[in-house]
């Protein structure tokens, strides 16, 4: 089935690597499309679905005000002759400002005509794009992502199938804050921790050595057997809803023990019932 995916979100927030990343995959992308010429565009590609089986298109905040309100009645008209994707990308107030001043860009709402500061810019730009972001399938917070991780987790997700949902599992330290675009979020620091353990520090929760000294705790089998069992049960409440992503982030204090283990047990769990899903090890991915 032709597939549309529109890549929109805050600017600053990753969108242009999201749409190279497509054309690496043999989409055809078109970037800054308004949104009213959305379905003239969809016209456009329908004619020739043999030349355009895969379509990117990236939308941000440059469409006027009114098309952005209309975003969501637009998007829901096309998915009746496309299947359509819709990924937000978004990142923190402080990142944001941090990446602005790496670059020196200016944004697209502090021009000379707009006359806004940077932080008024972002401010602003969160508020009218926030009829877009509630329409999205997919919000990815990008604040404490790599370029290359960012472009793995659009491999992925490009890869999964659109026949059901798919559960994208996270695991984080909480020390590094709690990702912004989960749907669930799960505690796993009280659960013992391995790292007080000398001898198994330097392991992750993907290390035999972590694995076999969590299943000799019964602790951890509890909660294991709670995390999937409360995941698999919602899964078909959103499915039922049309949602095409749940995220489920699992945190522990460093990231790297506890939480990994949990989210690498969610991940085989759900795979043996069938369901799809991708796994992320945020503080995992961050060694170079």
């Amino acid at each position: 089935m032709q597939q549309l995916v529109i890549i929109t979100g805050l600017s600053g927030s990753g969108k242009t690597i999201v749409l190279r990343s497509l054309e690496d995959m043999e989409y055809y992308c078109v970037d800054n499309l308004p949104v009213n010429m959305l379905s003239d565009f969809a016209d456009h590609i329908n004619e020739d679905v043999a030349f355009y089986p895969k379509v990117g298109v990236g939308i941000d905040i440059r469409s006027q005000h009114q098309e952005l309100v209309n975003f969501p009645d637009t998007v829901k008209a096309l998915r009746k002759q496309l299947h359509i994707r819709v990924v937000f990308l978004s990142a923190t107030e402080k990142t944001l400002l941090s990446r602005y001043s790496e670059t020196r860009r200016r944004h697209p709402l502090s021009t000379a005509q707009q006359k806004h500061s940077l932080t008024e810019a972002i401010r602003l730009e969160a508020r009218l794009m926030e009829p877009v972001k509630q329409a999205a399938d997919l919000i990815i917070d990008t604040s404490q992502l790599k370029v290359q991780q960012l472009k793995q987790q659009i491999w992925q997700i490009m890869n999964q199938s659109n026949q059901r949902v798919t559960v994208i599992i996270k695991s984080f330290a909480f020390k590094r804050g709690v990702p912004f675009d989960a749907d669930f979020v799960f505690d796993a620091r009280c659960l013992p921790n391995p790292y007080w353990e000398k001898d198994l520090r330097p392991f992750t929760g993907q290390d035999k050595a972590i694995v076999e000294f969590f299943s000799k705790q019964p602790l951890v089998d509890e909660y294991l057997k709670d995390l999937c069992s409360f995941s698999h049960k919602w899964i078909d409440k959103f499915e039922v809803n049309d949602r095409s992503y749940i995220t489920v982030a699992i945190g522990c204090t460093g990231g790297r023990h506890r939480s990994v283990y949990l989210s690498e047990a969610l991940h085989s769990y759900l795979a043996k019932n069938n369901i799809n899903n991708m796994l992320l090890h945020r503080e995992l991915d961050q060694q170079d």
